[in-house]
């Protein structure tokens, strides 16, 4: 019932019928994709915009979701092509199981990654900003400005090393696992937190008393 119409249609275009609705589907999967990525990437960009996000961050997030939206497009297309669902089914899960196993080995990046991200939403500190990374909040830590903040490390310039300018580099995850004191920008860092080993080092040093003997 449903088609019935083919039969008003001239005998060469229904023999065509089989090849155009399914090139026509094609057609419409690839703009739907295209479509889905373009509208993606300008929702990444503004809230890149709105949010301050870097490059580096926003980049990453975009080729995971180009990829997503290309690997679907591609089974839908398969699909119309008349590749049968279980052998797409079982390319699936083939790379889902590569996909898992690639995640878990390369977990201690993507920890990194993910807490890049929840820096720079959550705002902890920012660049220009004095923190102290503890083990406890008795005990001392890693003190010092930050300088710089990319998808794996959190750059501090140290304030306690013996000449200014010394960096530390902190893995991303490792600040959320500690406490973390901080200094906003314009806020002055207590002296007990500055270069004292500087200090030492400016003093005169004392002159060595002569030998003497009995």
């Amino acid at each position: 019932m449903p088609l019935r119409w083919r039969t008003y249609l001239p005998e060469w275009m229904q023999n065509s019928l089989e090849l155009l609705i399914p090139g026509f589907q094609i057609v419409l999967i690839i703009a739907g994709a295209i479509l889905l990525h373009s509208m993606f990437k300008r929702v990444m960009k503004r809230a890149g915009n709105h949010y301050q996000f870097p490059h580096e961050l926003t980049m990453p997030v975009t080729v995971v979701v180009r990829w997503l939206i290309l690997l679907s497009a591609v089974l839908l297309v398969l699909e119309r092509l008349g590749v049968s669902a279980s052998v797409l089914w079982t390319a699936f899960t083939g790379f889902a199981t590569v996909g898992a196993v690639a995640f878990f080995a390369a977990w201690s990046v993507l920890s990194n990654l993910f807490c890049a991200f929840l820096i720079f939403v959550v705002g902890p500190f920012r660049v220009g900003d004095h923190i102290e990374v503890l083990d406890t909040a008795e005990k001392l830590g890693a003190v010092g400005k930050v300088v710089d903040i990319n998808l794996l490390y959190t750059t501090l310039e140290d304030s306690t090393a013996p000449a200014p300018g010394t960096l530390l580099q902190i893995p991303n995850s490792l600040i959320f696992q500690r406490v973390v004191r901080r200094w906003p920008q314009g806020q002055s860092l207590p002296e007990n937190k500055q270069h004292t080993a500087i200090q030492a080092l400016g003093e005169s040093p004392a002159a060595p008393r002569p030998a003497t003997f009995p």
